[in-house]
């Protein structure tokens, strides 16, 4: 890129370089490392990294303090006009999946330890279970939040559980790291995950995560409902048609 170009926008320049930079690495890195790569002082890297953790974009490991983007940066990959968005290239997979289970079904997002539901369409029974869309979950007591740690690379899945705070909501609720370590090892072993009325009492969940070319999860799909209607005995047959129709859902939308 030629000089005069460069010097338009300087500090936009520098902040996409290091996003691309961070971006590249799954490990993360730390300010020196970047400002050695970038050929940057420390003090604009410093800079750069202070805005872009207040925009979310960046965030840092608590002990490490090694940096990472986050999630954040999926928005921006969602056109907001003629092109679909997440929601949209989901919706068939939810309308799918709602006249399977008759349950209401949920797109969901990881949002640093939480999970947060995107979209929603209702079950079709009387009584239901129904939340606001934008509505968050506690990630280790949640189907869709368990769907999406279970596949994240390692680095990134140890940052998130460092940061948890096991709190027991129920009797079930998973209330350490080993005992989610577990948990998330049977989600990788069958595809799908679920909520043993782990957040709320008698209410079940069902999830599969979305994942993109290269098996990193950017998403995950739910179901919810009363445990009589969504008992135990229902888990495999749902759950792997849920993980297929979120595989058929993730697809559609890279494409």
């Amino acid at each position: 890129m030629k000089a005069d170009t460069v010097s338009h926008a300087p500090a936009l320049q520098r902040g996409l370089a290091l996003l691309q930079a961070l971006a590249s690495r799954p490990n993360g890195a730390s300010q020196s490392e970047l400002a050695q790569l970038l050929a940057l002082p420390m003090a604009a890297v410093h800079r750069i990294v202070l805005a872009l953790e207040h925009l979310g974009y960046v965030q840092r490991h608590p002990a490490s303090r090694t940096l990472r983007v986050t999630q954040k940066l999926l928005l921006l990959g969602q056109p907001h006009s003629s092109s679909r968005s997440l929601v949209e290239a989901c919706l068939p997979a939810m309308r799918q999946i709602l006249a399977l289970t008759n349950e209401t079904t949920q797109l969901c997002v990881l949002a640093e330890t939480q999970c947060v539901i995107l979209e929603q369409l209702p079950s079709r029974h009387p009584f239901k279970y129904f939340v606001d869309v934008g509505s968050r979950a506690p990630t280790q007591a949640c189907a869709p939040g368990k769907a999406i740690l279970a596949f994240l690379p390692e680095p990134e899945l140890e940052d998130v559980i460092s940061s948890l705070e096991f709190e027991a909501f129920t009797e079930r609720s998973i209330t350490d790291s080993s005992a989610l370590r577990g948990e998330l090892a049977r989600v990788r072993e069958v595809g799908y995950a679920v909520d043993r009325a782990e957040h709320f009492d008698g209410i079940h969940c069902i999830a599969a995560p979305l994942c993109d070319a290269h098996g990193v999860p950017f998403a995950a799909i739910t179901i919810a409902g009363p445990s009589s209607r969504i008992p135990e005995s229902q888990f495999a047959l749902w759950g792997g048609q849920i993980a297929a129709a979120a595989a058929d859902a993730a697809l559609g939308f890279m494409l």
